[in-house]
């Protein structure tokens, strides 16, 4: 059963986690970083060898395209799972990339496209020259790295602990938290950067040619988007574009896989999720406050977009209107102000750390996200809503594109909406006793009464 290799798995590596954090010295070599990008290879090639068990018809598309029917052979495996270039910083990727990759598989050109498109390869090679791409990742990765070095001599978690910090004004305490977050970011751009270069020059970072241009994508493997993040005007695009390879981990090995078949994702897969999620980074509190916090956000800035968007675009919500700029400009500063706060807690990891710095920027997420939940619960909510239905009119296949982003799958694991998590938790318990009463078996009301009964004939 896949279940008991991801147990195992996670498992052991917790063990690591707590040994870290009792440990607790930076002299001492840190395995766990490689063992998370190990456990996330080893977890998938787990839950591929149980599809390749299965009958097809009970597969999603995915699942076919990386089931294993047929065990690789131990030298194989070794490779797959010790590949070099991503061993200690990742990308992850699942076993059946490294096998088309070693059969060169993945480079064949698809159906109908002109062998004449196909990108420029060496002779007697037939992975496209990938020497260009590389170097550009490579030459990015230095100066991510480069800028962290120099960055960090004017950052760093000490002065924010320090009482020079708070002789600053609001605004610039604000601004060094900031600062200090894209410091922090930097670094893993850089190695990520670096790892992506490597998979790109082994030939594995290969994605395919586009058609007309016979232009190849060597984005197979690309982990995060550093102008995506810092340009980010809402928190699915900030955090949907960090640790991508992560985020296809827990949407295809966790989210999805808890899910009964034929029933859509409710609250046992977005709490799945994000436990695992939670559990996989390790036991420091800082990450559960910025996790707590994060999804909060992200249900504050789904509602509120909700409301206030419209007034920006057409009646049909195709077009957007001049105004608009000064709404994105609006909503990037939110953006990335809010989740400096958020994830200064993954920086500082303690518990009475973190509270002393958000203490120290007047926990101003944490009112603003409070602030914007009341009103939802307000009047108010009732007359904007009035107002946006008076103002537009989205075609049938606009109001079909804002159902599709609303049903997003949990980003990192967090759920967007912790009140509708609640609900669905709500009913599927109550399903879950209207099931058990069907089938006569007891409720856990009437179990506990029975076991008092029992206690007090033993006493």
């Amino acid at each position: 059963m896949p279940w008991v290799g991801f147990v195992f798995l996670m498992g052991h590596m917790s063990v690591n986690h707590i040994y870290r954090q009792i440990v607790n010295d930076p002299s001492t070599i840190d395995i766990t970083g490689a063992q998370m990008v190990l456990v996330m290879k080893l977890t998938a090639f787990c839950w591929n060898v149980y599809d390749g068990t299965l009958p097809e018809a009970t597969l999603t598309d995915h699942q076919k395209e990386r089931a294993l029917r047929k065990l690789p052979s131990l030298l194989d495996y070794a490779g797959f799972v010790f590949f070099f270039p991503s061993l200690f910083a990742g990308p992850a990727f699942d076993y059946v990339d490294y096998r088309r990759w070693i059969e060169t598989t993945m480079f064949e050109l698809p159906p109908g496209v002109d062998p004449s498109k196909a990108p420029p390869t060496r002779k007697q090679r037939k992975i496209p020259r990938s020497g260009t791409p590389a170097a550009w990742k490579a030459a990015f990765g230095l100066l991510w790295i480069l800028a962290f070095l120099q960055f960090s001599g004017y950052y760093y978690t000490d002065f924010l602990l320090s009482d020079g910090y708070k002789q600053y004004g609001l605004l610039r305490r604000i601004w060094v938290l900031h600062m200090l977050g894209f410091t922090a970011r930097m670094k893993y751009y850089g190695v990520w950067s670096l790892t992506e270069g490597a998979c790109i020059l082994s030939g594995i970072g290969y994605k395919g040619i586009d058609p007309k241009t016979g232009k190849a994508d060597w984005n197979r493997l690309q982990n995060v988007k550093p102008l995506e993040i810092e340009f980010a005007q809402n928190s699915h695009a900030y955090l949907g574009n960090w640790n991508i390879n992560t985020n296809m981990w827990l949407r295809n090995y966790v989210y999805l896989r808890v899910t009964p078949k034929g029933k859509k994702p409710g609250f046992r897969a977005s709490m799945a999720t994000f436990v695992t999620s939670a559990f996989w980074h390790g036991f420091y509190p800082g990450y559960y406050l910025a996790f707590v916090l994060a999804s909060f956000i992200q249900n504050s800035a789904k509602n509120s977009r909700r409301l206030i968007r419209p007034f920006f675009m057409s009646a049909d919500g195709t077009k957007a209107l001049p105004s608009k700029r000064y709404y994105d400009i609006f909503t990037w500063l939110c953006t990335q102000l809010a989740f400096s706060f958020t994830v200064a807690p993954f920086i500082f990891l303690g518990f009475s750390d973190s509270l002393q710095i958000w203490q120290r920027v007047y926990f101003y997420t944490i009112i603003g996200v409070t602030a914007t939940s009341l009103f939802l619960l307000s009047p108010g909510k009732q007359f904007l809503q009035q107002k946006v239905k008076q103002h537009s009119n989205p075609s049938e296949e606009q109001v079909k594109k804002d159902l599709e982003k609303e049903n997003r799958n949990p980003t990192l694991g967090l759920p967007d909406d912790p009140g509708r998590a609640w609900d669905e938790m709500v009913e599927e318990i109550a399903a879950e006793i209207q099931e058990r009463k069907r089938k006569g078996l007891p409720i856990p009301a009437k179990l506990r009464q029975e076991a008092e009964a029992v206690g007090k004939k033993v006493t």
